[in-house]
């Protein structure tokens, strides 16, 4: 966007350097990462550069599921994200660590206006704009059976002052919790036991301005734990430092420890693990699903115990990290935070998890701060619009009380958000920012328009006294099917991504007009009182979170439960059906 950009990391080759899992998108996480490529951002390019495996998730399911994911080599990521960001102009990375915000007491709504930053080592930048994005390394500490230390990641230093510039501000901050499995050596592991799982025979790419991806996928295996992991991980439970309460920050729910499972799930028999690849070539293996903070021997006793890993050497044990972050209502619909002119936040200092989720964070909030530097109005990206929207949307709204993430199901409008379609939604937006080249804007507006005459083909032209739109709309049915009846089709040049991209846009039609109307009437509907009586835990179609906090408040009306923190757009939908029964 053309404004001069020092980019402040303790260690210049850190940058892209995964901490968990060594794989990018999945559910709900596969369409945040299409929208940010289709914005301009970097992190599809770089997955499809470094990519070992390619899977489309839900693929048996409806196009408004489907995401892709991808496993990587850790190490190439890196590189390559290091590469990227050390070429572009006017970015200037600096090693070290920010201890101080520079601030000045300001009128209006803000208390203070912020000038810039200073280094530990004495250095002081002036800027107009501030983004933190600390991570987990603010006030990080690194948690492992009774052994604290101070750290953001293994082998690396937290930014503890950091926390305590920002409560001088007036900030109120919170802790998270989050962890990562050990590390074990792919020598050691006997796979002749275990279910492999491939990549996709036709692998996609994850961005829209890629090539089509021609590469020799490497698999992942599926294991799963044993009584006899349970019991090891039930007699050892009091030593992990979450049952002590050493560790006080909630974790992420939908991504709990090995013995968190244990604890919560004691009728559960086994749980599923996948044995990923760090990289094509690389000894270490990633176990995703046995994220733990047990000391080392305990780690090293249950592994064993687990098919396939009987002889197991662990390269390096897992541990759980605890760290600062703001409370979300002290957010602004454009990441800016609240009371300080000039300062932005994005990522897990937002109280999210996850790589896919600050990635998109990070982009709201870099192209708001330009935006604030020219005195130009702010991008308030819409839960209309984009997966990024409901994100950002839903942390100014709720305080998440576990470190935040994104699903299908947050998204009442994910029958158009489809990871198929991000191009079409977002990339014009992404060239007029100055962020996606045009001529990838150019390139989704002609498929735009290819698209566009193949569903007015439809609707033009009949067979047995129905168009062909209503016959395509039949269960089974696709275009390929109609080719026959509309031989003009085969004049547009539509690509295998378009013809999936007509049939989604088809078959999906009446339920977004439908929904719309819905919305409408929702709207009119607001100050509708709620029976003082329902019992809102036997909505089945409710979100478990929705249920709680319904049955706690007691809304009197949809106006006063569109309000409450974790009751979304889709909620009140469920709520208004129910209203519509009665």
């Amino acid at each position: 966007m053309g404004a001069s950009t020092a980019l402040v990391s303790q260690e210049r080759g850190a940058l892209g350097r995964m901490s968990c899992n060594p794989a990018i998108g999945g559910l709900a996480k596969g369409q945040l990462v299409r929208e940010v490529d289709a914005l301009g951002g970097e992190m599809g390019l770089c997955t499809d550069e470094t990519g070992i495996q390619f899977r489309m998730l839900n693929s048996s399911k409806g196009p408004a599921v489907r995401s892709p994911r991808a496993q990587v080599d850790r190490e190439a990521y890196n590189r390559a994200m290091v590469r990227r960001v050390l070429g572009v102009p006017g970015l200037y990375v600096l090693e070290g660590e920010v201890v101080r915000l520079l601030s000045r007491p300001a009128g209006g709504l803000d208390a203070w206006g912020l000038e810039g930053v200073e280094l530990a080592d004495g250095r002081v930048l002036e800027a107009e704009a501030t983004i933190l994005t600390t991570g987990t390394f603010l006030g990080g500490v690194l948690h492992r059976g009774p052994l604290e230390t101070e750290g953001g990641r293994f082998g690396e230093a937290s930014a503890s002052r950091l926390s305590v510039e920002l409560k001088l501000l007036g900030l109120r901050l919170g802790r998270h919790k989050t962890g990562t499995p050990p590390r074990l050596d792919r020598e050691s592991i006997d796979f002749s036991s275990l279910e492999a799982q491939p990549g996709d025979a036709e692998p996609c790419a994850f961005s829209f301005r890629s090539p089509p991806l021609v590469l020799e996928q490497t698999p992942c295996w599926i294991t799963r734990t044993t009584a006899a992991t349970h019991r090891i991980v039930a007699d050892h439970a009091e030593l992990s430092p979450m049952f002590t309460g050493r560790i006080q920050g909630p974790g992420p729910r939908y991504c709990p420890s090995i013995e968190d499972k244990v604890v919560r799930f004691s009728d559960r028999e086994s749980h599923q693990i996948f044995l990923e690849p760090e990289g094509a070539s690389s000894r270490e293996i990633y176990p995703n699903g046995i994220s733990t903070s047990l000391p080392d021997e305990v780690q090293e006793a249950f592994l064993r115990t687990i098919p396939g890993l009987e002889e197991v050497r662990m390269l390096r044990p897992g541990y759980a990290v605890e760290y600062d972050h703001l409370q979300t209502d002290q957010l602004r619909a454009d990441l800016s935070v609240s009371g300080i002119r000039g300062l932005y936040s994005a990522g897990q200092i937002n109280g999210t998890s996850g790589y896919e989720e600050a990635a998109a964070q990070g982009l709201v909030a870099g192209i708001n701060a330009v935006l604030f530097t020219r005195g130009d109005p702010p991008f308030h990206p819409e839960r209309s619009e984009s997966y990024v929207g409901v994100l950002v949307d839903d942390l100014c709204r709720v305080n998440p009380r576990e470190p935040y993430r994104m699903f299908t199901s947050r998204a009442e409008h994910r029958l158009y958000l489809r990871q198929a379609n991000a191009d079409l939604r977002l990339s014009a937006l992404g060239a007029d920012f100055g962020i996606l080249p045009r001529a990838a804007a150019d390139r989704a507006r002609a498929r735009t328009a290819r698209i566009q005459a193949a569903v007015s083909l439809l609707g033009q032209h009949r067979l047995e006294g129905k168009n062909l739109e209503t016959w395509l709309r039949r269960p089974g049915m696709n275009l390929e099917d109609l080719r026959v009846h509309l031989p003009a089709l085969s004049d547009l040049g539509l690509t295998a991504e378009d013809v999936l991209e007509v049939e989604a846009e088809v078959k999906y039609r009446p339920y977004l007009e439908r929904y719309a109307r819905e919305r409408e009437r929702l709207e009119e509907l607001s100050a509708v009182p709620l029976p003082p009586d329902w019992d809102f835990q036997s909505f089945a179609a409710l979100k478990q979170e929705a249920r709680d906090v319904l049955s706690k408040r007691r809304p009197r009306t949809l106006a006063q439960a569109r309000n409450l923190p974790g009751v979304t757009p889709a909620d009140l939908s469920v709520l208004l059906v129910e209203l519509r029964r009665g």
